[in-house]
């Protein structure tokens, strides 16, 4: 299998199902728009600087510490795709780093695939979602989910197929790390305020079965495409769109999303 097809998938926060599945719908849920802002920004990498730091956090994540391929020179990861991409990340505002990243991978026309169009086509099996039934300018996906290891949990809380790093707790508060399962939500996030407001209304991702469940306990119900094949552990394919993402979403978490659509939107410039 080429490198191309291993880095098709983010890595995702360690564990963050069960952190997520162990959310009571209660005042922690509620709570958890000003604890994320309180210490956490959604920014666009709307210059070449910020985006060089999109590639180096790909780096860092996918070439240092999972080496699905050789560390690079320049320390940048990155693909095919990017160029028909747009990026957000997430700062952890008292130490001004950057925690995460994600793209959204757009189409223009028939010559511009999504990633799980070349890779895991084969895997969708709902005909009437499938992306091809779209126009090219309204389809999208969301990959390259990618949070730094400082900023997820233990190594030995691994799960097949993620990967999976550690929180120092000394280095924060423990108001700050009751924010930090919540980076993946936020990144995904980000990517459906970046997909809806430059027009596209079909969104795809290749996740963890697992993941998608947990999702559902914030009100995130991405629908499920076909059966989980074996990619770097299990893995299938998933669509939404903004009415459903909209229409389950918590109370709680449509606070989250709407402080990140506060930030993000005006950033967003084509």
């Amino acid at each position: 299998m080429s490198w191309s097809k291993k880095l098709l998938n983010a890595p995702i926060i360690g564990n963050v199902s069960k952190r997520i599945a162990s959310i009571k719908v209660n005042h922690d849920a509620m709570n958890i728009a000003e604890h994320f802002t309180q210490f956490l920004k959604p920014e666009i990498a709307i210059n070449d600087q910020l985006r060089d730091e999109v590639f180096r956090i790909r780096h860092n994540v996918y070439c240092e510490e999972l080496a699905f391929e050789k560390v690079k020179d320049e320390g940048k990861e990155q693909d095919e795709f990017d160029a028909q991409s747009i990026f957000s990340m997430i700062k952890h505002k008292p130490s001004n780093t950057y925690t995460s990243c994600v793209r959204v991978v757009k189409s223009a026309n028939d010559d511009e695939l999504l990633p799980i169009e070349k890779y895991c086509m084969e895997a969708i099996q709902n005909k009437e979602l499938h992306p091809s039934n779209f126009p090219r300018t309204e389809i999208a996906e969301i990959s390259r989910l990618a949070v730094k290891a400082e900023f997820r949990r233990r190594k030995t809380d691994k799960f097949k197929g993620s990967a999976v790093g550690a929180i120092s707790e000394s280095s924060y508060s423990e108001t700050e790390l009751r924010c930090f399962p919540f980076i993946a939500i936020g990144l995904y996030m980000a990517a459906g305020i970046m997909s809806i407001d430059t027009g596209v209304k079909h969104v795809y991702v290749m996740m963890e079965p697992r993941l998608a469940r947990s999702m559902k306990f914030v009100g995130i119900h991405f629908i499920q495409l076909g059966e989980a094949i074996d990619y770097h552990g299990l893995r299938a394919p998933y669509y939404i769109n903004s009415s459903i993402f909209m229409e389950n979403l918590s109370p709680g978490f449509k606070c989250l999303y709407k402080e990140i659509q506060k930030e993000i939107s005006g950033q967003l410039t084509f």
